[in-house]
């Protein structure tokens, strides 16, 4: 397991389960594929429905909805893993949208430093006043999931961000 003060890359594409550990890339039996998609309003015979598909170009003031699958690539069932995920580039996180069936979400303002509730985290400005942190100052997201993930199971966590 991971030191806890590591945190998880999206170096799936490069590292498949790859974690970054004080400035290191470790394998872990975690792999993570982010699937960025965007909902289609569309009205077929009257009716209106909704659907999800594949992100291509996303314009600026545009949703966009990541969902993250978790894989346990191993033979042994992992205690209650935690997943870290940055916030893409361009994008604003969508307040109270990251969510994880049996998972506890923090937060992070400072590149994934340091993680806790939305109540608790504080911006200093360079006037020296400090505010309350913002959904759109999060630079990354952290589900602690509650319980084991078996061997060779998947685990889904979704969030939505606005593109800049």
């Amino acid at each position: 397991m991971p030191h806890p003060h590591c945190f998880f890359k999206r170096l799936a594409l490069l590292l498949p389960g790859a974690v970054i550990c004080h400035g290191q890339p470790v394998v872990t039996p975690l792999a993570i594929r982010a699937i960025a998609q965007v909902e289609v309003h569309a009205t077929v015979q009257g009716r209106d429905s909704t659907r999800l598909v594949p992100a291509g170009r996303v314009a600026s003031g545009e949703w966009v909805i990541y969902t993250l699958e978790v894989r346990n690539t191993s033979a042994a069932t992992l205690p209650a893993p935690a997943v870290t995920f940055p916030i893409p580039q361009h994008m604003f996180y969508g307040a109270d949208t990251a969510i994880g069936p049996g998972a506890d979400v923090t937060y992070s303002i400072d590149g994934g430093h340091h993680f806790d509730l939305p109540e608790h985290l504080t911006i200093n400005e360079p006037d020296g006043k400090t505010r309350s942190a913002a959904a759109t100052d999060y630079t990354h997201i952290r589900w602690q999931l509650k319980n084991p993930l078996k061997a060779n199971s998947v685990a889904f966590v979704r969030f939505r961000a606005q593109m800049k």
